[in-house]
């Protein structure tokens, strides 16, 4: 393939450069569920797999090569900052510059993997072309057998979709906003139905390379970490729960692995934009990944939590604490009797910490001491459970104390005290690779943890 002049005669290091930058924003990165290991003779390989400056289900932190593969688009859409009516410098990669980088990173430590994503350079097809020559080369040419997660391209050949999702471990396709009207306002060049089909054609992969493993015992394993996508959030004027009933939705009918939540970040002056006064939206993003936690984890619904009359979280408590304290009815709960999925519904209490609660009140009834040693936040937990039919000491079983309690000034954590912010660390902060990173160059993509 022909490559015009001034993307072959570009330095490596400043398309680096302009192609890292540009994929900051896009934060559906994750390897989980992948447990691929070496063959011997290959490089790299998944068992450690993870995310740089993120964590992974099980608590692991490492890091991926995030780039695109080129920041030319034919699209306009209003929100981003590599659409075809800015004016910003535009850089492509080759294959073969790409595959150099990922074994270059990797074999000085830098990276264990690689997300690539890309812009729309000519057509989608044309696009996915480029992409999947990369992925082959990867994987058959340079023998890389580490993690691989690569965005498919809606409207793109399904074949080549078809094709890599056997090289990579995980694909996901951006829903981009969370509803049509979002797309029709802010991305006219986008629609909602070229953006399901290449889902749903990802999830049938996944359902008969199942099968067919089930069947044969030894075939290649189509997407084995699955499926994810991304919404941005404030860009439209959709309300938490309209948000919450479509990833409720996507995680029924297309079985994704995760669905993303990036605050949205205005890198573009345009008046169909909201103007955003106190910068992104990151608390309002951090409750909507503790309420899909919820869902995911805990057997809560999206009805649930939030409802028509009541479209938003309280920015004041987690979305768990707010669902208890309206509920109340239901508490306090009785440690030693109540079910494992009753267990889950109460602030404090973890998957972990009621497994383990399940398991030890077999051989002996729980008091406070032990609970704090399991592992249960006592200090959110003690409103709403009892040990042996007695509260930790005498609680108002009222909405309004509780509250007052659970927001306590000298207890309330505030989402960004620590300093951290959306920022993607860069490739050429000044020393980056040669010390352990300072506070401010880390990435914030920690998932509330409830």
């Amino acid at each position: 393939m022909e490559y015009p002049e001034e993307i072959k005669g570009m330095p490596l290091m400043e398309k680096l450069g302009i192609l890292a930058d540009a994929a900051k924003y896009d934060v559906a990165c994750t390897s989980s569920g992948v447990d691929r290991k070496g063959d011997g003779a290959g490089l790299g390989n998944c068992v450690a797999g993870g995310i740089c400056h993120s964590f992974a289900s099980d608590g692991r932190c490492i890091s991926l090569l995030k780039i695109l593969l080129t920041n030319e688009c034919i699209y306009d859409c209003k929100y981003c900052k590599n659409r075809c009516s800015n004016d910003v410098p535009r850089a492509t990669f080759t294959p073969v510059e790409i595959c150099t980088l990922t074994m270059e990173f990797y074999r000085r430590n830098y990276i264990e993997g690689l997300f690539l994503s890309s812009g729309i350079w000519k057509s989608p097809t044309f696009t996915m072309e480029l992409i999947y020559r990369t992925i082959w080369l990867l994987r058959n040419r340079y023998h890389f057998r580490g993690y691989i997660h690569v965005k498919a391209i809606p409207g793109a050949d399904g074949e080549l979709i078809r094709r890599l999702g056997y090289l990579v471990d995980r694909m996901s396709v951006n829903l981009e906003l969370p509803t049509a009207e979002g797309l029709r306002a802010l991305a006219p060049n986008k629609h909602r139905k070229n953006i399901l089909a290449p889902m749903r054609m990802i999830q049938n992969g996944i359902q008969e390379s199942r099968n067919e493993l089930a069947v044969y015992g030894n075939t290649p394993r189509f997407v084995s970490g699955g499926q994810s996508t991304q919404m941005i959030i404030g860009a439209t004027p959709e309300s938490d729960y309209q948000i919450l009933n479509v990833a409720q939705s996507l995680y029924e009918k297309f079985a994704l692995k995760r669905v993303f939540y990036s605050a949205f970040v205005r890198v573009n002056d345009d008046a169909c934009l909201p103007a955003l006064p106190g910068g992104p939206p990151l608390l309002r993003e951090h409750r909507l990944y503790q309420a899909d936690w919820l869902l995911r984890f805990y057997g809560f619904r999206a009805e649930e939590l939030l409802d028509e009359n009541r479209p938003f979280f309280n920015v004041m408590l987690d979305p768990k604490e707010d669902w208890a304290v309206r509920h109340l009815e239901q508490f306090p709960v009785e440690i030693n009797k109540a079910p494992y999925e009753k267990l889950l519904r109460v602030p404090g209490i973890g998957v972990k910490s009621a497994q383990r609660i399940v398991a030890a009140r077999r051989k002996a009834n729980l008091n406070f001491g032990d609970l704090k040693k399991i592992g249960v936040v006592l200090k959110r937990a003690v409103y709403f459970i009892t040990c042996c039919g007695r509260m930790m000491y005498p609680v108002k079983l009222d909405e309004d104390y509780i509250v007052r309690n659970l927001t306590d000034a000298q207890e309330r954590i505030r989402f960004g005290s620590d300093g951290m912010s959306y920022r993607q660390m860069s490739l050429f902060d000044d020393g980056a690779f040669g010390r352990p990173p300072k506070p401010e160059e880390q990435l914030q993509a920690a998932l509330g943890q409830l």
